[in-house]
């Protein structure tokens, strides 16, 4: 046997061995994750909202998660949780594949405590889960979170219709949703709205989908139909590297989630 041939075989042993290691040995798995993920200690002057603070005049947006904005229901909430969680307390930043945004905000999951700071605000139902960069090593857990979660943004719709709507497609590379009303009655999704992980959001203007019919909900230019409505004014909505899609009714109250 030659020498490739033994050290192939001594990788593939060592990936299994860590595989056991981790697998009876969970707490391992953390200490692997605070060696290999490049990290940073510092104080926290101020929170500008839900989801980004500033330390030493340095903004920094958390990862994984979007708040609502300034005018949005529970933008305070969000804003006074992250406050009481961080503000004037000397945290850990964890960072991701990427370390700044386009607005030169480091991107960075906080620790205060052990305690993972982002995942904290999406489990209180204050963030929705927000990976426009792909999926990383915590997307489960964040999407685990706002799964379980039923209060605030998560909470789930008490509409006659909520269970009535259906998503039968998603297909990002043709910005194509599909809606059908699986019930035998009409429903009435006026005001109804689309939204994304991020900002972008499409609201329903005096629409009535009717029982066992479909509506298709393309991005671009188009005249709208009976069965066809476009999301105008947006270039793109859905992300190759992965998106969500919430559907709310007209309280705000959320009707079905959907990742890729």
């Amino acid at each position: 046997m030659n020498k490739e041939k033994y050290r192939k075989i001594f990788l593939i042993g060592i990936l299994i061995l860590i595989g056991i290691l981790l697998a009876f040995f969970p707490e391992l798995d953390n200490k692997l994750e605070e060696y290999l993920i490049e990290s940073e200690t510092v104080f926290i002057d101020r929170v500008i909202d839900g989801d980004t603070v500033e330390s030493n005049g340095s903004s920094i947006r958390l990862l994984g998660i979007n708040t609502p904005e300034k005018g949005e229901k529970y933008y305070g909430e969000a804003k006074e949780l992250l406050e009481n969680l961080v503000l004037n307390k000397t945290v850990i930043l964890k960072f991701g594949k990427e370390r700044e945004d386009r607005y030169g905000r480091s991107l960075a999951y906080l620790y205060y405590k052990n305690e993972n700071i982002n995942l904290k605000i999406v489990e209180e139902g204050y963030a929705n889960i927000y990976f426009p960069s792909g999926k990383d090593m915590n997307y489960n857990k964040f999407y685990l979170a706002w799964r379980e979660c039923n209060k605030n943004l998560c909470e789930k719709s008490e509409d006659i219709c909520a269970n009535c709507i259906s998503l039968i497609d998603l297909d990002y590379k043709k910005e194509l949703i599909i809606f059908e009303n699986i019930c035998d009655y009409d429903c009435n999704l006026t005001n109804w709205e689309i939204k994304d992980e991020g900002r972008k959001k499409f609201v329903f203007s005096e629409f009535v989908l009717g029982k066992n019919k479909h509506v298709n909900i393309l991005t671009g230019k188009g005249s709208n139909s009976e069965n066809t409505l476009f999301w105008k004014n947006q270039n793109y909505v859905w992300t190759d590297s992965g998106d969500s899609l919430f559907l709310r009714d007209d309280r705000g109250k959320l009707v079905l989630f959907e990742s890729y």
